[in-house]
């Protein structure tokens, strides 16, 4: 249970807090968190499953209640805080604000560390190696420049640089950043040469860490791989931000591709790279691996070629109308069906065989035994080779996997825009019982929270979703926002005369839109759709109209220039897709008109979606109202909080899609946004 220790020591934090806080305002909703929170980790609702979903709106101080419940008890328990987000902007908001704040006035002392995927740092030996011997890499084709070479290892040298892609002075191109990347084959701790590359010294920040911030994707790679990175799951209280992310993050996670075509040029590179390891590798083992890998990537591909043939007579009754075919189902062809198994088994061990490669490689230069020069280039040719029956061996274990009554992939295959190479994906259509089973069933705790968790004022999507609703000590809180709604913002439903299906809508918009668009403010104007974004701004900008428009430049420099002529008092309209709708931060001044165009309802045109809206059908149930309906009521919430960031904001929400108030379940949506003022013209 929460001691009496432990609640004054969490007052206290919190007074200390506030008197530190600029315009400090009392938030019972922040109050109501931290009381929450800190029962559920004390276990005073449930003696082991230690689980709560918190939907906290908009200037409830979310970041804050969470940090003053979870790290004095985290410090008292001897438990590590995993905080994961779906966000680079939170992470970055919680490591350079929000922590440094809470460490700063709390009066705790304790370390946190943001952590990374290996890919997002540089190896520095890599970059001075390449500096040394410019034609060190033969075989890899994107060598990095020499220039950027020395600007980067200069910059590491003078501590300008941190060593990780997020630090970076100027951008660097993804073929280059691949050349210089740490991974494990290059970058091992076992050669003391490495010892001080970026991602080893990350690393070590680790283990002295209370608090370590992390994404959805890096948690979910580490729980599946067994606890490499982060403590094991019963040493882990884990705060999920953004968490109405984490089961389309666990599909991605869960999902696999690979080539099913291979260009002669690859064949050839092959065979190559085996000559090479059993010219230069002097063990008897490893000559025994390589004599191996050459068998069994000619098998792999001796099996596969009757896929590729199917593939090739199905084409043109596949392909026709999209540039994907999706297997209703998941029921594969039966050359599929009957290869998978082995290609999964062949893939798998041909995998086994590079790995033990690349050991071998290690050694040689440990000990050595072979020139780095002869080494490296065959180290970056083994990766590749790695990574392409990585990609194998998860497709087509998952291709393995029966599909009879209850259907639980998507599966389909697609072709390039030439229709000159093929491709086959699979993606699991729930992800409930995997987050079950790596996480919240091991976890010491979860606390899950969000802006948008509730869905038409419902846990209940979300409980199926992340596979919650069987838990026997799941607690659930909504936490009002502190503002006031009523009287800082409003919401207008103009009259139209089309519906938003119609072709005759976009026509519409060009033509109304300029009543509602403010150029003397700053405004938001959000697109249901890219396609038609673009036809509106051409059309207005004919007419004098001036844009900044996502996609015409990166949506950091749109937000910059945006900020600048708003403040300049010119006036600013910022236009986007979906991606603009969700953690785009416009406070004050830059955001008093949002222009919402049309409800932002998700085409299921991609296969996942076929297969998520075939499955619910087969089940008896209605997709749309079961799976469209509460998305798009959810992204609608998002994108109407763009509006008010802080207490003192103000302004005017403009939606033009009437089905708000011609269709049931778009009353459901008005009802479950926030209490603005509206206005529903007849």
């Amino acid at each position: 249970m929460l001691t009496d220790a432990l609640k004054s020591q969490i007052r206290e934090i919190h007074q200390q807090l506030k008197s530190n806080l600029t315009n400090y305002q009392p938030r019972p909703g922040q109050n109501k968190m931290v009381a929450e929170i800190a029962n559920t980790l004390a276990g005073s609702y449930h003696s082991y499953d230690r689980t709560l979903l918190v939907e906290a709106g908009t200037g409830t101080g979310k970041s804050l209640a969470y940090l003053m419940a979870a790290i004095p008890f985290a410090l008292k328990q001897k438990k590590t805080l995993v905080i994961a987000t779906a966000t680079v902007a939170l992470q970055e908001q919680l490591v350079q604000k929000d922590l440094p704040f809470f460490l700063k006035h709390s009066g705790l002392k304790f370390e946190f560390c943001l952590v990374k995927g290996r890919q997002r740092y540089a190896c520095v030996e890599k970059i001075r190696q390449q500096l040394q011997q410019p034609d060190l890499l033969p075989l890899f084709q994107s060598t990095a420049p020499a220039a950027l070479l020395q600007q980067l290892l200069t910059n590491w040298q003078q501590r300008h640089w941190l060593g990780d892609r997020d630090s970076l002075i100027e951008p660097v191109a993804d073929e280059h950043w691949y050349a210089i990347a740490s991974d494990p084959a290059h970058c091992s701790k076992a050669n003391s040469i490495h010892h001080h590359c970026p991602f080893h010294l990350a690393r070590a920040e680790i283990e002295g860490s209370t608090v370590l911030v992390v994404n959805h994707a890096l948690l979910l790679a580490d729980l599946d791989a067994g606890s490499q990175i982060l403590p094991e799951p019963a040493d882990c209280i884990y705060v999920i931000d953004e968490a109405h992310h984490l089961p389309d993050s666990g599909r991605d996670f869960f999902s696999a591709y690979a080539p099913l075509s291979f260009p002669a040029q690859y064949l050839e590179k092959l065979k190559k790279t085996t000559q090479q390891l059993a010219g230069i590798l002097p063990q008897h083992g490893a000559m025994t691996e390589v004599l191996k890998l050459d068998e069994l990537a000619t098998d792999f591909l001796k099996q596969l070629k009757p896929v590729q043939h199917q593939i090739e007579l199905n084409q043109h009754n596949w392909f026709t109308k999209e540039p994907h075919y999706r297997f209703a189902d998941a029921v594969l062809p039966e050359t599929f069906a009957s290869h998978a198994d082995q290609l999964a088994e062949l893939s798998g061990k041909a995998l086994s065989c590079v790995e033990k490669l690349q050991q071998f490689l290690s050694e040689a230069t440990t000990e050595h035994k072979v020139a780095t020069k002869l080494v490296l280039p065959l180290q970056f040719e083994l990766t590749a080779i790695e990574h392409r029956f990585e990609q194998q061996s998860e497709l087509w274990r998952l291709y393995s996997v029966p599909q009879q009554k209850h259907v639980n992939q998507a599966r389909w295959v697609a072709m390039d825009r030439d229709n000159q190479l093929s491709s086959a994906y699979a993606s699991p259509l729930s992800v409930s019982f995997l987050l079950d089973d790596l996480l919240f069933s091991q976890a010491f705790a979860t606390v899950l929270c969000s802006a948008t968790l509730t869905t038409l004022n419902s846990f209940d999507y979300i409980k199926q979703e992340l596979g919650l609703a069987q838990h026997p000590g799941l607690k659930t809180l909504k936490v009002d926002s502190p503002f006031d709604y009523q009287n800082k913002a409003s919401l207008l439903l103009p009259k139209m005369q089309t519906d938003p299906s119609s072709d005759a809508f976009t026509d519409e918009l060009i033509d109304k839109l300029p009543k509602y668009l403010d150029k003397k403010a700053g405004n938001l104007l959000l697109f249901a759709s890219y396609w038609q974004m673009q036809k509106v701004v051409e059309a207005l900008r004919a007419k004098g109209w001036s844009f900044l428009v996502q996609g015409e430049a990166s949506r950091q420099s749109l937000l910059e220039l945006h900020s600048l002529k708003v403040k300049a008092g010119e006036g600013s309209i910022l236009c986007g897709t979906q991606s603009f709708s969700e953690g785009l931060d416009l406070p004050g001044a830059l955001l008093t008109n949002l222009v919402i165009t049309k409800l932002p309802f998700a085409v299921p045109s991609s296969p996942l979606e076929e297969a998520l809206s075939e499955a619910i059908t087969k089940r008896g149930g209605n997709p749309f109202l079961q799976m469209t309906v509460p998305a798009t009521a959810r992204k609608l919430v998002q994108a109407c909080g763009r509006l008010l960031r802080q207490e003192q904001d103000h302004g005017r929400i403009v939606i033009l899609d009437r089905r708000l108030v011609t269709k049931t379940y778009g009353k459901a949506m008005l009802k479950a946004l926030p209490p603005f003022s509206q206005t529903i013209e007849d």
